[in-house]
C-alpha cells in the first residue's frame, strides 16, 4: 500500500557537539537532569542504534548536511574543506520552495559559510579560513582536546563554547517569536531551521551551579581498560599519544561532572526553543529533531574525546517528535545513519532527494511503527562510518572503517588487526571476537563490505594532495589575513576557571 504523505511540516532541527546519548534520562542515565529531552523523546521516537559516519567534527557535519559519507564528500579532517558546489539539505529544502535558516555551529572550513541556507543568524567562534586569526580561549586554550590539558583544567568556571550557545538559543527564540507575529498576521509558509549548538563539547568546565548538581554524584566509567600490552595497538598509541595512559581520580571526577554539567545546560537552552515553539503556537505543526554530530568517551575504555568507534563516541542520540504523524513513547531499534537524518529532513520537506547520497527517508519507518508493535518496514540494519587523517597520531597516517551490521559491529584498522564485537551479547563491547575461529564467517564478510567502493591506498593519496593543498591555503590565510563571513566574537574574558590544581 502506498504511504500516505503527511502534509509539509515546520522544521526545528538541533544538532549538538559531542553529546554521548548514554548521558541523557531518556537513554538510560539516572542522574543526569534532561527533562526537555526526556519530553521530547516521549512525544516522538527515540532511535537506539543511530551513529554518525565519523568520529570527527567537521567530516561528521559535513555529512549531516550532504547525506555522503566523508570519503564521498572527501572530507576526512577538521581542515578539510566541503566543495561549495556540492548539494546539501539546505540547497534540497530551498528547491522545495522553502527558506533554510542556520543559526549556529556549521563547522564548515572555507569561503561558503551558509552551504544553501539563505540566512546565518550566529556563526561559528573558529576562523573560516584554516590559518585565519585563530580565536583566544584564555586560561582555558587547549581544553577542547585532544590533549591530557583538557582533563586537568576541568571543573566549575565558564566555557565561552557555553556562552556561544546562550547567544544561539537566544537568537533562535527571537526567530520564532518573529515567526509567531507572522503567523498571527497571517503568513502560513513553513518554516526551515537548522539549530548548532557547541556543548557539551569540551572544555569540561561548567557553570557553578550545573557543575555543584552533579560533583559526587556521577558514577566513575563503568569499564575502564588498563594501559597495557592487551590493548589494539592504535589504541594504545591514542592514547599514549593524548598522555592518558593514565588518569588521576580527581581529573575523572571533575571531567565527568562537567560534562554532565553541560549536557544538563544544553537541555535547558533546548528547553527555550521548545517553550517559544509553544508560545507562538507553532509547536502541533512542528517536526523537531534532535542529534549530534559524535559522542565523547569519558573515560569508558580508558579513553576520552571521540576518534575512536565505541559506541560511546560513534552512537548519538537521535529524537524526532512530530505530533500526529509519529506516535509517542516509542523506541526504534533499527540502525541507522546521519545520512539517513540528511534523507529524512529533505523527505518531510517535500524537497527532491539528494544526489548521489545513499541516505534513506526514515519517514516510512516512522509512520508505519507509530500503530505500535514492531515495523514491517524494509530496512537494511547497516550503518558505516570512517576516520581517516595524516595529522591526529604523529606516527602513522590512520585509515579505519566501521560497519554496524545487524548485531555485529567490525572496526576495520588498515595494517592492523581488526575488532569485532557482537554487541547483542556484548552490549558494552569488552570481548574482541575479532580471532574467535567460530566468528571467522563474519568477519570475512564484514571485511568484504567494508571495502566495497572504499580503498584506502586512494584516501591516501588523497589526503597527500589535500595536505599541500592546504599549506598553501594556510600560508596564504597567514599572510593575507581574509575576512571572515559569518563569524562569532569568542573573547578570552569569556573563558574561567574557578579551582584550577594548585601549581597549573
Amino acid at each position: 500500500m502506498a504511504r500516505i504523505r503527511p502534509p509539509v511540516p515546520d522544521l526545528l532541527y538541533i544538532h549538538t557537539d559531542q553529546h554521548n546519548p548514554f548521558v541523557t534520562g531518556c537513554y538510560g542515565d539516572p542522574v543526569v537532569r534532561t527533562p526537555q529531552l526526556d519530553a521530547l523523546a516521549a512525544a516522538g521516537t527515540a532511535f537506539d542504534a543511530a551513529y554518525c559516519t565519523s568520529p570527527l567534527c567537521v567530516p561528521s557535519r559535513m555529512s549531516m548536511l550532504t547525506g555522503r559519507h566523508p570519503h564521498q564528500n572527501r572530507v576526512w579532517t577538521n581542515d578539510h574543506m566541503l566543495r561549495s558546489d556540492a548539494p546539501t539539505i539546505a540547497h534540497a529544502m530551498g528547491a522545495a520552495g522553502h527558506r533554510p535558516v542556520l543559526v549556529g555551529r556549521m563547522h564548515g572550513v572555507g569561503p561558503d559559510q551558509l552551504h544553501g541556507y539563505v540566512d546565518r543568524l550566529v556563526g561559528d567562534h573558529a576562523a573560516n579560513f584554516i590559518g585565519g586569526v585563530e580565536h583566544d580561549m584564555g586560561e582555558l586554550a587547549g581544553t577542547a582536546g585532544p590533549e591530557r590539558i583538557s582533563l586537568r583544567h576541568s571543573g566549575p568556571g565558564r566555557s565561552p563554547y557555553e556562552v556561544h550557545d546562550e547567544y544561539v538559543a537566544a537568537a533562535t527564540v527571537d526567530y520564532l517569536n518573529r515567526i509567531g507575529i507572522r503567523r498571527r498576521a497571517g503568513e502560513d509558509a513553513p518554516f526551515c531551521l537548522s539549530v548548532g549548538l557547541m556543548l557539551p563539547h569540551p572544555p569540561y568546565v561548567a557553570r557553578r551551579q550545573d557543575f555543584d548538581r552533579y560533583a559526587g554524584r556521577v558514577a566513575p566509567p563503568h569499564h575502564p581498560e588498563q594501559f597495557s600490552d592487551r590493548l589494539h595497538p592504535f589504541l594504545r598509541a591514542w592514547r599514549s599519544a593524548t598522555g592518558i595512559e593514565e588518569v588521576d581520580t580527581a581529573e575523572q571526577e571533575r571531567s565527568r561532572a562537567a560534562y554532565w554539567g553541560l549536557v544538563g545546560r544544553v537541555d535547558e537552552l533546548i528547553g527555550q526553543m521548545l517553550e517559544a515553539l509553544t508560545a507562538n503556537g507553532l509547536r502541533d505543526r512542528c517536526l523537531v529533531v534532535y542529534t549530534s554530530d559524535h559522542g565523547d568517551m569519558l573515560g569508558e575504555h580508558g579513553l576520552w574525546w571521540k576518534h575512536v568507534f565505541y559506541e560511546e563516541a560513534i552512537r548519538v542520540p537521535l529524537i524526532v517528535s512530530w505530533p500526529g504523524v509519529v506516535a509517542g513513547g516509542r523506541r526504534c531499534a533499527n540502525v541507522v545513519s546521519s545520512v539517513d537524518v540528511a534523507a529524512t529532513l529533505v523527505d518531510a520537506m517535500g524537497g527532491p532527494p539528494l544526489p548521489h547520497s545513499p541516505g534513506r527517508s526514515m519517514l516510512p519507518l516512522i509512520q508505519e511503527g507509530s500503530a505500535g508493535g514492531p515495523s514491517a518496514v524494509s530496512w537494511a540494519d547497516e550503518a558505516f562510518a570512517e576516520y581517516c587523517s595524516d595529522r591526529y597520531v604523529p606516527s602513522e597516517p590512520v585509515f579505519q572503517r566501521m560497519v554496524r551490521s545487524g548485531r555485529w559491529k567490525l572496526v576495520y584498522y588498515h595494517g592492523e588487526r581488526p575488532q569485532l564485537f557482537d554487541l547483542q551479547e556484548d552490549p558494552h563491547e569488552l570481548h574482541d571476537r575479532a580471532e574467535d575461529p567460530a566468528c571467522g564467517d563474519i568477519r570475512a564478510a564484514l571485511t568484504q563490505r567494508i571495502l566495497e567502493g572504499w580503498d584506502p591506498a586512494a584516501i591516501a593519496r588523497r589526503l597527500q594532495a589535500k595536505e599541500a593543498e592546504n599549506r598553501l591555503i594556510e600560508t596564504w590565510a597567514r599572510a593575507t589575513r581574509p575576512a571572515d563571513a559569518y563569524r562569532w566574537p569568542l573573547q578570552p574574558s569569556m573563558a574561567r576557571l574557578e579551582q584550577p590544581n594548585a601549581g597549573e
